[in-house]
């Protein structure tokens, strides 16, 4: 019985909710200098939309002449969801500009404000509540820059009020905020770690006279598992670098439709193996791919370029543990089931299947520009 649930559990992973690569997110943009903070809020427009209505004809699109008419409501709805505290009060808040920008998911709106504290404050408290009674998985990103160093956070609905000394943005907290930033966008990038469990599946099997067997001991499952993680993260590691540096840069809908694709033929790849004990060669190929989909993560959240590289360690650092969790979650509870018909069946023929079936809706809607799912 422990060992069905356990199973169970594993092939949860593959029935429940799951998010293509950016979910909802919203970019804040705070720069304090003196008494006052400039901000920048980038919101998609379709969660704008769904808030409040951007399309006044129906049309299924979103002008500019229909934007622009909508820019006070945009400010009336997005200004009281975001307070700020700091120097001995309140800092109210007000429009200044709107315009419009697009980020790697679409088109957003940029909303330009100022917030007047009573002094220069020593330390900020913000509470955020943008679109978190619509949509819980919402979430902030926050870029806090003051005087030179910029400090990174992530709003929530269990973490929608935080508190942030401005004296101690320093270079190593730079650092370890990327790092942070790198773990959540690992856990919330669910076609990276679909490619990544579809390459684990058979970690802990071996093709025998066409049929799947279980492999003899957890030492040549640890080491399967070790080379093809270690051939996917220096293959991301390397085009997440060139990307984020400048050196090579590719179309945002071609590398999203690319990864929905690798994840596609990853997982049929386990139920018409054509790439038998040469896994980490897939992973290697197609994770080159999914560099270019981690750097345009971390172009929206924008780099301190007083220290581009720390924080682009940092942010690769951060995914690379958050991928060993996933891992060192996963390989376990694989190895001990491993010898079960469930899990050769249902797991990894099942579990490849419905992966490749999820992945190719991300392919179809990436290509098109089509949204099929309601996540």
């Amino acid at each position: 019985m422990m060992r069905r649930l356990a199973m169970l559990l594993l092939l949860a992973a593959f029935t429940g909710n799951a998010h293509a690569h950016k979910p909802s997110d919203s970019y804040l943009v705070l720069k304090v200098d003196g008494a006052t903070v400039q901000g920048q809020w980038d919101i998609a427009l379709r969660d704008l939309d769904f808030a409040i209505g951007l399309d006044g004809n129906g049309d299924g699109e979103i002008t500019w002449g229909e934007l622009r008419a909508r820019h006070g409501a945009i400010a009336a709805y997005a200004l009281p969801r975001l307070k700020v505290q700091g120097g001995g009060g309140g800092c109210p808040t007000h429009a200044t500009e709107h315009l419009v920008d697009n980020h790697s998911d679409g088109a957003y709106a940029v909303l330009r404000f100022v917030a007047a504290c009573p002094k220069p404050p020593a330390a900020l408290e913000l509470s955020y509540s943008l679109l978190f009674d619509v949509d819980p998985q919402h979430k902030g990103l926050l870029r806090l820059e003051y005087q030179g160093t910029t400090t990174t956070a992530i709003f929530s609905p269990d973490k929608s009020t935080q508190h942030f000394v401005l004296a101690e943005a320093t270079l190593l907290r730079q650092f370890l905020d990327y790092a942070k930033e790198g773990v959540w966008h690992i856990w919330i990038g669910y076609d990276h770690i679909t490619f990544l469990l579809a390459l684990l599946l058979p970690a802990v099997l071996h093709r025998q006279r066409k049929h799947w067997e279980a492999i003899a001991g957890f030492r040549p499952a640890f080491f399967n598992v070790l080379k093809i993680v270690t051939a996917f993260t220096v293959a991301h590691s390397i085009t997440l670098s060139l990307a984020t540096l400048g050196v090579v840069t590719l179309p945002s809908r071609l590398v999203e439709s690319a990864i929905a694709a690798s994840v596609v033929l990853a997982a049929l790849n386990n139920v018409f193996p054509l790439f038998e004990g040469r896994l980490w060669m897939v992973a290697f190929a197609f994770g080159l791919i999914h560099g270019f989909g981690f750097a345009s993560v971390l172009a929206d959240l924008g780099l301190p370029q007083g220290a581009l590289l720390l924080a682009l360690v940092g942010f690769n650092l951060g995914v690379e543990a958050g991928q060993l969790a996933i891992v060192g979650a996963f390989l376990p509870l694989a190895y001990w089931l491993r010898n079960t018909v469930l899990y050769r069946r249902a797991v990894l023929v099942g579990g490849s299947f419905l992966i490749a079936l999820l992945a190719s809706v991300w392919l179809v809607e990436r290509v098109f520009g089509l949204k099929l799912l309601g996540f």
